[in-house]
């Protein structure tokens, strides 16, 4: 779910690899994070990870605010603002829905991004075909606070990859994720901290330290290696892959079986979001200093 700006492509097959690890990590930390449900809630599984995460990064890289111009400083805090709010309401989503269907929803984001900017424009009607399939309002079934949380979510992620382009063409290495990660940590603690206090537990407090490795400064870390080997058009063609991906694990891990709709209503998104993909190439920025 991490984008950045493109980079010069060198060993495609090695970068393709690194990307595919980096969402099976997204979607196993995801998996476990359901896990945590039980005992802090969503909201308390999202602010663990965040928090966790904007510490690491904020620890082991120590950005200097004064080494950024201000518009990118503040490009990173705002990246900071809409990645909380994106972690924050698909948690709240994947409470409600099998974590396949919250996935393939939320891909509508980087997918309408992808559509704007191709060639062809009948990509939606395919997506939006799988949406139907996904959510079957026919049957009356879907919880639409759900769906309406993943959709939100797909909201803050069009806006993620739309800032984390600019940002990754401004700030060179990770100095920006180190800026937005504890902006993104301090958006949660004021939203969930103060309901999440009172059931922390030092056990509790352990499992958010590794489920914030997993999920997200692992899959940060090998989008980066992947994207100094893939163009943005290769990895955004296996960003499309996610969807199916979160399906697998949500059947793996939670047992969450699909029925044949669901199924085909994936297959259709991610199908639309390669074929966004392959007509949406993004011209190259400057590199960052």
């Amino acid at each position: 779910m991490f984008g950045f700006a493109g980079r010069v492509p060198s060993s495609s097959r090695a970068g393709a690899t690194l990307a595919v690890a980096a969402m099976l990590c997204v979607q196993l930390g995801l998996a476990v994070s359901v896990g945590l449900f039980d005992r802090v809630g969503p909201e308390g599984a999202a602010w663990l990870r965040l928090a966790w995460a904007g510490v690491l990064l904020l620890v082991v890289v120590r950005p200097r605010p004064s080494s950024f111009r201000r518009s990118t400083f503040v490009a990173c805090c705002g990246l900071g603002v809409v990645t909380a709010g994106m972690t924050m309401l698909f948690m709240e989503a994947v409470a409600r829905l099998p974590l396949g269907t919250a996935s393939a929803l939320e891909f509508l984001g980087p997918l309408t991004v992808a559509v704007t900017r191709g060639r062809k424009r009948g990509w939606p009607v395919l997506a939006a075909a799988g949406v139907v399939l996904l959510t079957q309002p026919w049957r009356g079934g879907a919880d639409l606070a759900g769906v309406g949380f993943a959709l939100a979510a797909a909201v803050c992620w069009a806006c993620y990859i739309l800032l984390t382009q600019r940002v990754g063409d401004e700030v060179a290495g990770v100095r920006g994720l180190a800026v937005s990660m504890p902006v993104a940590g301090l958006v949660a603690t004021l939203v969930y901290g103060p309901g999440v206090f009172g059931h922390l537990t030092w056990p509790l407090l352990l499992t958010g330290l590794g489920l914030a490795v997993l999920l997200p400064v692992v899959p940060f870390a090998l989008e980066m290696l992947a994207l100094r080997r893939l163009t943005a058009p290769a990895f955004g063609t296996l960003m499309s892959l996610e969807p199916a991906i979160a399906l697998t694990i949500g059947l793996i891990v939670l047992r969450q079986i699909p029925d044949t709709a669901a199924a085909v209503g994936v297959v259709l998104v991610v199908a639309a979001g390669i074929g966004a993909e392959r007509t949406g190439t993004r011209e190259r920025a400057e590199q960052p200093a």
